[in-house]
């Protein structure tokens, strides 16, 4: 998943935040099955029968059934939460399983929402799972965040957090976020009308080709457990109206020093609040796979020539074989530890940051053809060569996956 760009200026320390009153009135009782279950809940005077009920008519939604969505999705159904949504369109993938414990090895290759549905159910059978296999998108957004009580967004890409964050707060639902990237994590509660919201802390997407994901950058798999947790923690709190929220503050979580800072948020009086997903498409489209609103409103760089996976491969066989394609030179952009896992022979190792800094530089009388993982890096990378001046460059829009799928699929994926 990718870490948050880093707060603005609002950002300072030492914060006090208001108690909240409870987010969900009880349920009407608990029966004795119950009783036995959340013993230990009960026993706790901050929480007690009467929050117990609460928990049990919360209707929490969790968008992500992934590293952070996994243990959250566990505790709040060990917890009692009466009624759980998963969004999420993705299947499970084997490389899912460092740190998306919802998930086991039977299964990979199963929609994820249907493998945390099972795995709650194992939990507590008292628990309803609602199920969304969608992408979450401005035309949905709204209609699901309205179904429930408040959201956990542990979204996977910046896009999915804007839109999120901007439901939530056109609808007033607090959102509880969370964010990993390689040892770091970052938690808070965004609550229009009780604190800041996601907007007043990062105003503006970052460019999605210049901010590595999980996926690129690695994410060490129990982080997701420390940062899920306090998510998880954070919805119980609001539920039953429990302790001091994370509404107005930013912890900071660095698993190598095992320390948590605190950073205080405050909403930004020059801030025009968010009233209609529609007039922030453009932050939604990169990471989303939305089209721009218009074409006009773009903005993007002309477009990079692409050359598919299998297309390629097949440039590759002939000039192993001596049929042309000497000028042939594919480029792999990606880091030295992606390359270690999965390669494509024949191609050259130049990392991004080494192309981009002009300490390799690539032969002009050649077609090159660049791919990294998916495509982004890629395509960045050809832009910089164009810019440059080079007139025979090219990407594999899919990256390594898509020559994993289309070419070699027995090579192991990350």
């Amino acid at each position: 998943m990718s870490a948050a760009p880093s707060p603005g200026a609002t950002a300072a320390s030492g914060a006090q935040s208001a108690a909240l009153p409870p987010l969900v009135a009880p349920a009407l009782e608990l029966t004795q099955a119950e009783k036995r279950r959340y013993a230990r809940h009960l026993l706790l005077p901050q929480i007690g029968e009467l929050g117990q009920r609460r928990i049990k008519n919360a209707r929490v939604l969790v968008l992500g059934a992934g590293g952070l969505g996994s243990p959250a999705l566990l505790y709040l159904a060990a917890a009692g939460v009466g009624t759980i949504g998963v969004v999420d369109d993705d299947v499970v993938e084997e490389s899912n399983l460092q740190r998306q414990v919802v998930h086991g090895t039977d299964d990979v290759g199963r929609p994820k929402v249907e493998s945390a549905r099972d795995a709650v159910a194992e939990v507590n059978p008292l628990v309803t799972v609602v199920p969304h296999r969608v992408r979450l998108t401005p035309e949905n957004a709204l209609d699901l965040v309205a179904d429930y009580d408040l959201v956990l967004d542990g979204a996977d890409n910046f896009a999915t957090r804007y839109l999120v964050a901007d439901a939530c707060e056109i609808a007033g639902k607090p959102c509880v976020w969370g964010s990993i990237l390689r040892f770091d994590g970052q938690v808070s509660v965004f609550w229009a009308g009780h604190g800041p919201v996601y907007r007043d802390v990062f105003p503006e997407p970052p460019d999605p080709r210049l901010v590595p994901s999980c996926a690129e950058a690695g994410v060490m798999g129990v982080l997701c457990a420390a940062v899920g947790a306090a998510m998880g923690t954070e919805a119980l709190k609001l539920i039953t109206g429990t302790g001091r929220t994370l509404v107005g503050r930013l912890l900071v979580h660095d698993a190598l020093a095992a320390t948590w800072r605190e950073l205080t948020i405050r909403p930004d009086p020059d801030r025009v609040p968010v009233t209609d997903l529609h007039t922030h498409a453009r932050d939604y489209a990169a990471s989303c796979g939305l089209p721009p609103t218009a074409p006009e409103e773009a903005d993007v760089a002309p477009r990079v020539p692409e050359v598919p996976a299998r297309v390629l491969a097949e440039r590759l066989a002939a000039r192993a074989v001596g049929r042309g394609e000497e000028d042939l030179l594919v480029v792999d952009v990606r880091e030295p530890l992606e390359h270690a896992i999965v390669v494509v022979e024949g191609a050259e190792l130049v990392p991004l940051g080494s192309l981009l800094a002009g300490e390799v530089h690539l032969p002009r009388d050649r077609d090159i053809v660049l791919f990294c993982k998916a495509g982004a890096r890629s395509e960045r990378a050809a832009h910089a060569l164009l810019d440059a001046g080079y007139e025979r460059v090219a990407h594999i829009p899919g990256g390594i996956l898509e020559w994993i799928h289309d070419v070699d699929p027995d090579a192991p994926t990350y």
